[in-house]
């Protein structure tokens, strides 16, 4: 970052791996003063693996491209700062398309300009974009009338560009969700969108019909890599030489096994072209370049001529979240005239210690950054005094999460409830019951031609659906994804079945009336608004929250505020984020003086939660405790006696907790984790609490009944069926 303020120059950073590629461009955004920085993404698939690039990487890939072909392009007005990379050997090895290539595709398409809307159509499609009959992701492109709709990788969102004749009126940025527009342009630069180009003429020979990233190769003989798209105003810098080089030879030995396997097997070409630049390739390229290797030289010579350099790096102690001691650390740096700046993501809650530790009115002598690094170092100079960095690390013992850069949200078409059926779905009619959708066809009725969903019946019998009466049809959705029996078109076993549901749900509702009633009319306790360090909290979680994640918080915050007792189930898999939830929760309780419990079903369970909470909530004054077996009597009498005086904010239990012997003195919020499965005269009690206080409930398998009830309405229910970055569902 230093280099890229002093010299203006374009950096390539080339690293060995790609979660240190992707850490690195993570942490540059606390250091850089100005500029862009891309990540140039490593593809997942192996050299001649042939499988799909991943969307995200494949966009970030071609937005590092466009940031360098912004130096290039002649329409195009040159960007303030050079742009910095970071990638790994072997996102570079991969091959990519030539720049000439690249830089002749790009299109600029200005207002009031002339252009043929077949030609542009073709264009498109030969540069990578997919036609579609709603643009919803990066890639994609629409057409209908005289509007084009086109999401270039290079925007944040999609363009509608209205033309009159050939005439372009309009290009209007827009909200691929609600359809509406967001800014105007007077011009708009069409990049490729993947990272090849189809021939002019199609049908080439050697050409498959369906190409993608791994026939790059045979569409684009000569070898390119981003190391041609670099501006003449560049420098690269190469972590640590010989791992980088290692780490290339490694590849490519691996790269030509899997040739010799794959030519073998009949799966590849022998002619089939080499895929990937050789490091000697590369070192090549640089040798024509201005390049830096940062690196740990063991040369006696070196190290003598940089002073040794390594020498005066040193670290500071670590503290394990105890902040008494850190504070005494930091004013015995500041005593002794040396500098220290704290990168943390709880740094107004420190700064605020600081402050009270010696009644400061400033930071004096000590500067707080709200930021999240991966660890701290000291410099000692003997000219001058010692300069100390310290993060999270070094205070709490937390490790810097690992950058999960989100993937873009595809955006919902308003006609996808029914759009998405396909052949062969299980569906529901509301009068008829289960059968098998065939699709969409038309049928001529009194001299009209119109479209109907047709579903087919047990024995054959179809049922013709009007699309305006389409809402009448929802997919069936079975346990365990079992395949249902198929009604019988025009027989009572359909309306049997719905009496004998209303049946019991009527048991249902009557058991659950009473309970209810007496909720919404007992008065309960509002909770105050959100206070400075429940904000402090929730911007130090390490992660970036998923949309259903901040949905949920706000519906759960909204109901705490509330004089009615809350009664909220929050559906979630396994790491979707509910327990980052339940803690917000608890704290925002703990904030108005009242005390949270959490109820979990297992003592393994009991422990995974005290020791989140714990970390979490270290840098404030708040005593969470754990009742399980794993406590000694001993330990469990403190707890309960913390608990009915009030000095336990927080306590994390299993059973145990509902005990008669707990008293509380201020209970405010009751969280209960997977109810389902707790005993019949456990959750007696959990219903007496329910017209008390507030209860949050989370779930990763909702039993039906609860799920019910939460649908109907009688419970408040909310979602989190986003996993977060790189999660995979179960």
């Amino acid at each position: 970052a230093a280099l890229h303020a002093a010299l203006d120059h374009a950096i390539l950073f080339v690293t060995d791996r790609a979660d240190r590629a992707l850490s690195l461009h993570d942490e540059l955004g606390f250091w850089l003063e100005r500029g862009t920085r891309y990540h140039f993404a490593e593809p997942n698939p192996l050299f001649y693996e042939e499988a799909a690039w991943g969307s995200t990487t494949r966009r970030e890939r071609l937005q590092a491209l466009h940031g360098l072909a912004l130096h290039h392009l002649p329409f195009q007005d040159r960007p303030e700062a050079m742009p910095i990379i970071t990638t790994s050997v072997r996102s570079l090895m991969t091959r990519t398309l030539p720049r000439r290539a690249y830089l002749k595709a790009c299109k600029r398409l200005t207002v009031g300009e002339e252009y043929q809307l077949e030609a542009l159509l073709h264009a498109w499609s030969r540069i990578g974009y997919q036609r579609e009959n709603t643009v919803l992701e990066v890639g994609q492109f629409s057409h209908r009338g005289g509007l084009l709709d086109i999401w270039p990788p290079a925007e944040a969102h999609p363009a509608r560009l209205d033309f009159f004749g050939d005439e372009l009126e309009t290009i209007r940025v827009f909200d691929p969700a609600s359809q509406r527009t967001l800014e105007e342009r007077e011009s708009l630069t069409v990049t490729p969108a993947r990272e090849y180009l189809l021939p002019e003429t199609a049908g080439s020979a050697d050409i498959p019909e369906q190409v993608s990233e791994f026939h790059l190769p045979l569409l684009h003989t000569g070898p390119a890599s981003l190391l041609d798209f670099l501006p003449s105003r560049s420098l690269v810098l190469v972590d640590d030489l010989s791992v980088v080089r290692a780490i290339a030879n490694e590849v490519e030995e691996q790269a030509v096994k899997m040739r010799q396997d794959s030519i073998r097997e009949g799966t590849l070409d022998e002619n089939f072209p080499v895929p990937y630049s050789t490091w000697s390739e590369l070192e090549d390229s640089l040798q024509m370049r201005a390049w830096l290797e940062l690196g740990r030289s063991t040369s006696p010579q070196v190290a003598e001529e940089s002073g040794g350099l390594a020498a005066r790096f040193g670290h500071d102690e670590r503290f394990a979240g105890r902040l008494k001691p850190f504070m005494e650390h930091l004013e015995g740096i500041v005593t002794r005239g040396e500098q220290v700046v704290v990168v943390s993501r709880q740094s107004p809650r420190l700064k605020e210690l600081w402050l009270e530790g010696r009644g400061r009115t400033s930071e004096a002598g000590a500067v707080f950054e709200e930021a999240s690094l991966s660890e701290g170092f000291t410099i000692q100079d003997h000219s001058r005094p010692a300069w100390h960095l310290i993060t999270d690390s070094e205070v709490f013992g937390w490790e810097r999460p690992q950058p999960r850069l989100r993937q873009r949200q595809v955006a919902e078409a308003p006609e996808s409830v029914y759009a998405d059926l396909l052949t062969g779905d299980y569906v529901v009619h509301i009068d008829h019951g289960i059968g098998r959708f065939v699709g969409l066809v038309q049928r001529t009725l009194e001299g009209h031609a119109r479209e109907f969903l047709a579903v087919e019946y047990q024995g054959g019998d179809m049922l013709y659906v009007p699309v305006h009466q389409a809402d009448r049809l929802t997919r069936y959705l079975g346990p365990d994804g079992g395949i249902p029996s198929l009604d019988n078109l025009g027989s009572q076993s359909w309306h049997e079945t719905k009496a004998r549901v209303k049946e019991a749900v009527r048991e249902v509702a009557q058991e659950l009336l009473d309970l209810y009633a007496r909720r919404h009319v007992v008065q309960g306790y509002a909770f105050s608004a959100d206070t400075v360090w429940q904000k402090e909290l929730e911007d130090a979680f390490p992660y970036v929250e998923t949309e259903d994640q901040a949905s949920a918080i706000v519906d759960i915050k909204q109901d705490m505020e509330r004089a009615r007792p809350m009664d909220r189930l929050l559906c979630g898999d396994v790491g979707y984020g509910k327990t980052e939830v339940a803690l917000r929760a608890a704290f925002k309780a703990v904030m108005d003086n009242k005390q949270a419990a959490m109820l979990v079903p297992t003592t393994v369970l009991a422990q995974q939660h005290f020791e989140t909470f714990l970390q979490r909530l270290a840098a404030f004054p708040v005593k969470v405790e754990m009742l399980s077996r794993f406590r000694s009597p001993r330990e469990q009498a403190d707890i309960i006696a913390g608990l009915a005086i009030g000095e336990v904010d927080i306590v994390i239990g299993t059973h145990r907790l509902i005990s008669p012997d707990v008293q509380f003195r201020d209970l405010g919020l009751v969280i209960i984790d997977e109810e389902q499965r707790f005993g019949v005269t456990h959750k007696e009690h959990l219903k007496r609490l329910r017209t008390e206080v507030d209860v949050l409930t989370l779930t990763a398998t909702p039993i039906p009944r609860t799920l019910y009830m939460a649908l109907t309405g009688v419970r408040d229910i909310s979602n989190l069926n986003t996993p977060p970055e790189e999660r995979l569902s179960i």
